[in-house]
């Protein structure tokens, strides 16, 4: 069964990434968040050169034209990536932190600044997951909707995750070697040394997660991605999007 869904995904790629694409040992599984969008262009042409298709997390945050990513002004850039096959779930609406239980049935979320914040119970929870698929779907009808969801950060509390399970989503983080590195410091961490250990560190079965651009890094990540993905192929690994149940 395994093989024939590697097939199956290798047979809806272009056919120069299937003719540069080895039998498969392994699969990857490319996350990608919001984040700020800079070099967003950039990272889906890559990923379309490399017939690769990505489970991207989406959230309402600032971008560096100075809208949000999820204003009108990105539909024509969610469609395109619906039409390449890749999926979507939700990463909240406001990206805000899940910070602590403080009863049963609630989890405090508070702003990046930590300045503002407010207490969720189940339905205010559910609201905020679901608020960002409804929005994509207003502008993507067709697109394909995992019913995962990932935490700011990745970081979650027990009733974070279990009141999300509650409306029918299950948290997805990353992996142990699957942050390659986009949101660190690029003079303390270079691209050249980030793709050395991206292609020599991951694994089988990996669940990575990258940025469609991180405002605050100099030296952008996405300059080396397809280096790495090259790598990674080469190696003999495809990629694919999460199942719905995701991947632990």
């Amino acid at each position: 069964m395994r093989r024939r869904l590697l097939l199956g995904g290798l047979a809806g790629l272009p056919a120069a990434a299937r003719a540069q694409q080895p039998a498969c040992r392994g699969t990857v599984y490319l996350t990608i968040d919001t984040g700020w969008s800079r070099e967003a262009e950039e990272i889906a042409a890559i990923l379309r050169r490399r017939g690769v298709r990505a489970t991207l997390f989406i959230a309402d945050e600032p971008t560096w034209r100075g809208d949000r990513t999820l204003d009108d002004s990105w539909a024509p850039f969610w469609r395109a990536r619906a039409a390449e096959g890749h999926t979507f779930a939700s990463h909240t609406w406001r990206h805000w932190y899940f910070r602590g239980d403080p009863a049963p049935g609630q989890v405090r979320y508070v702003n990046r600044g930590g300045q503002g914040g407010e207490v969720l119970d189940g339905r205010a929870l559910c609201a905020e997951l679901e608020r960002p698929i409804a929005r994509l779907r207003q502008m993507v009808p067709d697109a394909q909707v995992l019913p995962l969801w990932r935490a700011p950060g990745g970081i979650t509390t027990p009733n974070a995750i279990a009141l999300a399970a509650a409306c029918g989503l299950r948290h997805q983080g990353w992996t142990a070697h699957g942050f390659w590195g986009d949101e660190l410091d690029s003079a303390a961490h270079p691209n050249a040394t980030l793709a050395r250990r991206a292609i020599a560190n991951t694994r089988d079965g990996e669940v990575v997660v990258m940025h469609w651009g991180i405002r605050s890094r100099r030296d952008p990540f996405a300059h080396v991605l397809e280096e790495v993905i090259t790598g990674l192929q080469a190696r003999g690994f495809c990629f694919a999007t999460l199942p719905p149940q995701g991947r632990a």
